[in-house]
């Protein structure tokens, strides 16, 4: 069986549980772990969103290993967090994304020790019933595999993140031998990258970047700025390698692109690495003389590239004349982060470069030709479409038809039986998302971003009541609004309300005042009628009541 706990039917929060044996005594593994990123629209103040992984939670008794793809957040970035509901089960991950998974564990103060680096194949790992081997694939990370799983019911292809690319900067290039040979043991099901299945045209090779990168740089006339992925290190490599070929000083800044360059070092995937200096260092080189590569492609509030259009950064300023460089795509929904972002540079007259303007980036994900090209070569008898939005799973079943192959199609919560005759859906389970807010983590549906949204949306009005020794309400009531305008007209909102009230409390029937529920109530539904009334709003009206105690 396979139930997507997340990645089906969104781009991000990657998270796979499989299962094999008898109904109730099934034996599982759990492929990937990730997160995905809030935005203000639909969750406000959460720093992180993580898969709902109730369902395994519950069975992580019977959990025989996790088993990360690759070292994107998206497929790595929950462990930390979420570990602590499987204790004991050990992580695989080839050595790059063991490096990265180890210390997400430390950072939680969880045994790093669990971590274990899987071989390549042909070599193996057993998880209970499982064999799993870790399939090298090109993709915009280093180390970055597929997942062989062979049961005694058949073999399972988990593709992972992947694009057919014979040259890819670092780590193994696609290699079609190796996968039609995996294919000739007979293929149960592919679970397969949908990311870019609308995409008609092949995907194009890390390799052909670095001369048009390094024609862009060698002609620029200021300071230039580049920004990529920090996971991409082999782009970050051609992008420091071309500030290097145009005689430019190269600084990295963000914690995340100097953090991935480490990694990719300590682990050997990388070796030569054009010499850097710090952002203090850089601040003495002429500007015609400098190259900065800084994090934050997507907008990232935080990062590098968003706090440089908004002023300073580490002493560094866009001016004039800079042409600031974006090696990467825009994911869906980060498109107004990066417009606001692009449009402070443009006020500032820097020059933008982006994808759009000329050949400055390629995918990491495997365009319909690319998958077309998988599919010969492994030739499943089913077709499982995972990370993609519902439109690409759709879609990505439609080619799987025509090539003919049973395509089921799967989004979050959809438990497919993948043996016997008829495989499909067999039960939805029920799945949400959890939320990492501040340092605690929230259900979607515990009702604490949902009220946040609230009072974002339609303000807050706070009434403090006094009833005294006798049980009689104060006449005087106190208010005061938040996120809402001071005055209705020509008159201040708060009094009028503070008006209503005490025309209100010494028409209350005794019971009603003796009742905190019934006169919170009362006095919520005369705010907001105010409210409604003399500025079109309805409020969250929050009630204090304080009761003096007789001597």
């Amino acid at each position: 069986m396979y139930l997507p706990l997340g990645g089906a039917g969104e781009i991000g929060m990657n998270c796979y549980v499989y299962g094999y044996g008898p109904q109730g005594k099934e034996r599982f593994i759990l492929v990937d772990i990730g997160v995905s990123f809030p935005d203000m629209d639909g969750t406000p103040g959460v720093d992180l969103i993580l898969p709902d992984i109730a369902w395994i939670a519950e069975r992580a008794d019977r959990l025989d290993g996790i088993f990360i793809t690759h070292a994107h957040e998206d497929h790595v970035g929950a462990l930390g967090h979420l570990y602590r509901h499987f204790p004991g089960v050990p992580v695989f991950a080839r050595a790059f994304t063991a490096i990265i998974a180890t210390r997400k564990l430390e950072e939680t103060g969880q045994d790093p020790a669990m971590v274990q680096i899987a071989p390549v194949w042909p070599e193996t790992v057993q998880a209970g019933p499982y064999t799993v081997g870790f399939a090298p694939t090109s993709h915009s990370i280093p180390e970055a595999s597929a997942l062989i799983i062979d049961t005694p019911e058949g073999r399972i292809v988990h593709s992972g993140d992947f694009k057919i690319d014979p040259d890819p900067g670092l780590g193994e290039p696609f290699d079609p031998a190796m996968w039609e040979e995996i294919g000739k043991t007979g293929v149960r099901a592919l679970i397969c990258d949908s990311t870019n299945v609308f995409s008609r045209h092949p995907g194009r090779s890390e390799s052909d970047l670095p001369g048009p990168i390094t024609d862009l740089v060698a002609g620029a006339k200021g300071m230039v700025v580049a920004t990529t992925f920090a996971s991409n290190v082999s782009r970050v490599k051609t992008l420091a390698e071309a500030g290097r070929a145009a005689g430019r000083t190269v600084c990295l800044m963000g914690r995340a692109m100097k953090r991935m360059v480490a990694v990719a070092q300590e682990s050997g995937v990388l070796g030569d690495f054009p010499a850097t200096v710090s952002p203090e260092e850089a601040t003495q080189v002429p500007r015609e003389n400098l190259m900065l590569i800084v994090t934050g492609s997507q907008g990232e509030r935080r990062a590098a590239s968003a706090a440089m259009a908004r002023g300073k950064y580490l002493g560094h300023q866009l001016k004039e004349g800079d042409t600031f460089l974006f090696s990467s795509k825009t994911i869906p929904g980060n498109e107004i982060a990066v417009g606001r972002i692009q449009n402070a540079m443009s006020e500032a007259g820097v020059e933008i470069v982006d994808e759009q303007t000329g050949f400055y980036h390629v995918s990491g994900h495997a365009n319909r030709p690319d998958l077309e090209r998988m599919h010969g070569l492994l030739k499943p008898q089913i077709l499982v479409p995972n990370h993609g939005e519902h439109r690409h799973l759709r879609e990505h079943c439609r080619v799987a038809a025509e090539g003919g192959m049973t395509p089921v199609l799967a989004p979050n919560g959809a438990l497919v039986e993948l043996s016997g005759n008829a495989p499909g859906v067999v039960e939805h389970i029920e799945v949400s998302r959890t939320y990492l807010d501040g340092s605690r983590l929230v259900g979607a549906l515990d009702g604490v971003v949902r009220d946040r949204m609230k009072l974002a949306l339609n303000g807050l009005v706070v009434v403090a009541l006094i009833i005294d020794e006798e049980d009689e309400p104060i006449e005087d009531s106190w208010v005061e609004l938040r996120g809402l305008p001071d005055t209705a007209g020509d008159t201040s909102l708060s009094e009028m309300i503070e008006d209503q009230l005490s025309d209100l409390l010494p028409r209350l029937d005794r019971k009603t005042v003796m009742d905190d529920d019934k006169l919170e109530e009362a006095v919520r539904r005369v705010a907001r009628q105010v409210c409604v009334s003399e500025i079109g709003r309805k409020p969250e009206v929050t009630v204090v009541i304080s009761r003096l105690m007789a001597a």
